[in-house]
Formats: C-alpha cells, sequence, structure tokens
C-alpha cells in the first residue's frame, strides 16, 4: 500500500464524533476521526513499515501521524528522527501516545527521553517523562537503574507543581507507574506521593483539576495490581 490508499482507508474510517472529541482534546485540522481500534485491520495488512510512516507523519493529519507510529520502525529510527517526530507534535496526544509510545520501543529510548526531560519544551518534557512511563509498564525492572529512578522521583517532587500544564501530567503518572510497575521503588514512590500531594492542572480554565497519583497507587495496591507489566506497548 502507498501513502495515497492509506490515507484513502483511513478517511473511509472517519467518525465525525471521534473527530469531535479528538478536536476538544488539542487536535486540529486535517484529521478524519478513526478510532484506534480501527487501524488494526490496515496495520495487518502492512506490518512495519518505516518509509511509509516517515510519508504518513509529513503529511500532518492527525489519523495519519498516529498511524505513523502503529507502523513505524523504532528500531530504524534516529535520534535526529525522533527529534524531527516532535518538531511535528503538536499536541499532548501526539507527544504522548505517538512519538513516546514509538520512542519506547527503541534502544535510545531512555537516552532520547532523557534530553527531552531536561529540554524546558513542555510537549518535549511530557513525552520525555511519558516515554519513562511506557518503559515502565514493559520492561523488565532490571534494565533501569535504581539510582537514576529515585532521583527522576526526586526531580518531580521539586519541580511538578511549577511545571507546565501537559509536564505535570506525565510527570504525575511517572510517579504513578513507579509506584506500581518498578517494584524497587515502589516505597519510595508512595513516600513522594504523598509529599507532593494533589496537582492542580488547567488553571487557565474556570474549574481547576487535581491530580493525585497517591490515591491511584493505594488503589492499584487493593486491586493487587503491583508489578504490572503490558506485553505490548503499540497497539
Amino acid at each position: 500500500m502507498d501513502v495515497g490508499m492509506v490515507m484513502q482507508e483511513l478517511e473511509a474510517l472517519g467518525k465525525e464524533r471521534t473527530k469531535k472529541i479528538y478536536l476538544s482534546n488539542g487536535a486540529h485540522e486535517p484529521l478524519f476521526g478513526v478510532a484506534t481500534g480501527a487501524m488494526k485491520p490496515i496495520a495487518r495488512k502492512i506490518k512495519i513499515n518505516q518509509p511509509l510512516a516517515e510519508q504518513l507523519y509529513a503529511t500532518g493529519n492527525y489519523d495519519a501521524m498516529y498511524f505513523a507510529g502503529v507502523i513505524a520502525d523504532p528500531k530504524a529510527m534516529t535520534k535526529a528522527d525522533f527529534d524531527r517526530w516532535m518538531d511535528s507534535a503538536y499536541f499532548y496526544m501526539l507527544s504522548d501516545y505517538v512519538v513516546a509510545v514509538t520512542l519506547s520501543e527503541a534502544d535510545i529510548a531512555q537516552e532520547v527521553a532523557d534530553q527531552w526531560i531536561t529540554s524546558g519544551e513542555e510537549l518535549r518534557m511530557s513525552a520525555g517523562w511519558s516515554c519513562y512511563c511506557w518503559l515502565l509498564g514493559n520492561r523488565p525492572d532490571h534494565e533501569f537503574s535504581v539510582t537514576k529512578l529515585a532521583n527522576m522521583l526526586e526531580t518531580v517532587k521539586k519541580t511538578i507543581h511549577d511545571a507546565p500544564e501537559r509536564t505535570k501530567y506525565a510527570m504525575n503518572q511517572f510517579i504513578y507507574t513507579v509506584g506500581t510497575s518498578y517494584l524497587p521503588l515502589h516505597d519510595k514512590a508512595v513516600e513522594i506521593a504523598k509529599e507532593v500531594g494533589p496537582v492542580e492542572v488547567q488553571k487557565d480554565k474556570a474549574k481547576s483539576k487535581f491530580l493525585n497519583a497517591y490515591d491511584h497507587i493505594q488503589k492499584a495496591v487493593s486491586k493487587d495490581q503491583l508489578g504490572f507489566k503490558r506485553k505490548h506497548v503499540r497497539c
């Protein structure tokens, strides 16, 4: 299949209701409004195809960009490739659920994510923290440095309340993910979550929302979900 054929198939799968949901979350035209599950039959036909993924991502169409992440070959992508994808990731559903997810299957994932976390740019920082969440929820504990992750938890504790909005979401999720998926630091994550307390987001809107990693970790404990690892990151 070439890029034109894929775009035709995606357009045929678009739903107005789904499109409205994506737009309300920050997507903008062009997009079709394709539910992610509806993409699976096309993905099964194409499998992994990095050149096609690059063409689709370059269209700027949200659905095509998302699908590009599904068929991309993360191990064939360089740091420059991931940086280029991030440059076009204009809202969190692309930065955290396409680019960060794709990066999490690359061998250079931690190296790139570390640079993004310290970039000072909202969506790059968000993608960096999100990438660690995807990694921790999928890879064995022994692939991570306990000291490094402990230091990252300390960084979150010191900076989360003053971080950009989307970065707050990802940092809060990082505390939760360490607390549930990385057993060596469960106790420390619980302690940090308590110290951080509720995190206020959406301050610019009429009603603020509060994130609470501690409550979510406790729910996971009550459901016996500690040590949770997913088999696959990408759909």
